[in-house]
């Protein structure tokens, strides 16, 4: 449960006698019976991208009190080396002093394309060295790629990212997820409603209306998912409609918090 939606109750009885009200002044018990759990949890995550908003959207969580889940790649960026490049490491540092949580997005986002015999898959780079050649991948091969991206994860934030995964667009398959867990990481997708539009083009899929459709679909135990900017999009999702999408799902009762804490993971992670 994030803290924001913590609630302390305190006893108002005072819990000494007058004599020592006189020595010590006007103070409450002061004690916490135990903080009311939120029953309606969300799990916001954001894949990589250019970067470009990524430090507006850390000062909205920031601001919100909220921790997240990111999945990152080493995409390319706007500024600097790639989305886990040099450059972007202070900021990624920074997040994970904050409390984030992280996950691998696998190293060169690398899109299934499809199966293939005897265990092996089309895949396309759409980062790295390879980008945009569509090759024949090993499961040996996926696995590094999830590794590499977590690797580099735990190097620069100082924290063990989670033991999941998000396939670039989603895209997976049955043997491709077989694959992924006997080498140690679970897939993690999204909810209907927690695709949250900023892969949409503005012109058809205006901020506030995607602001007003996640406000009235998302629901309990759903997982949303954004990204850390989007080339397509000419008017950026955030933070424009991040933070009052924040604000919304507060005032109707919900609560955020890290993939660490879905019931669906708990046990994988732990």
């Amino acid at each position: 449960m994030s803290q924001p939606q913590q609630r302390h109750l305190f006893s108002k009885r005072p819990c000494v006698s007058w004599r020592v009200w006189a020595v010590v002044g006007w103070a409450w018990c002061g004690v916490a019976a135990h903080a009311v759990p939120c029953g309606k949890p969300l799990y916001l995550t954001f894949d990589t991208g250019h970067m470009g908003v990524a430090p507006l959207i850390a000062e909205v969580l920031n601001r919100q009190n909220v921790k997240v889940t990111f999945f990152a790649a080493n995409e390319p960026t706007k500024e600097g080396d790639g989305s886990l490049g040099d450059h972007w490491a202070p900021w990624w540092k920074a997040r994970g002093a904050e409390g984030h949580a992280f996950a691998s997005h696998t190293f060169d986002h690398v899109y299934w394309r499809s199966d293939l015999p005897r265990g092996s898959w089309q895949m396309r780079p759409s980062a790295g060295p390879n980008k945009g050649q569509t090759e024949v991948w090993t499961s040996q091969r996926y696995c590094d790629q999830l590794q590499l991206a977590s690797t580099r994860l735990e190097q620069i934030t100082g924290v063990k990212p989670l033991p999941l995964f998000r396939a670039p667009g989603g895209k997976t398959s049955p043997s491709l997820l077989t694959a992924a867990k006997q080498c140690g990481f679970a897939h993690v997708g999204w909810a209907d409603a927690g695709f949250l539009g900023d892969e949409l083009p503005s012109d058809k899929f205006p901020n506030l209306m995607l602001q007003q459709r996640a406000l009235s679909n998302i629901r309990s135990g759903d997982i949303l998912m954004a990204h850390l900017g989007i080339w397509s999009r000419q008017d950026p999702w955030a933070p424009a409609v991040l933070e009052p999408l924040i604000e919304g799902l507060k005032a109707k009762g919900f609560c955020f918090a890290t993939l660490k804490d879905h019931p669906q993971f708990k046990t994988w992670i732990r």
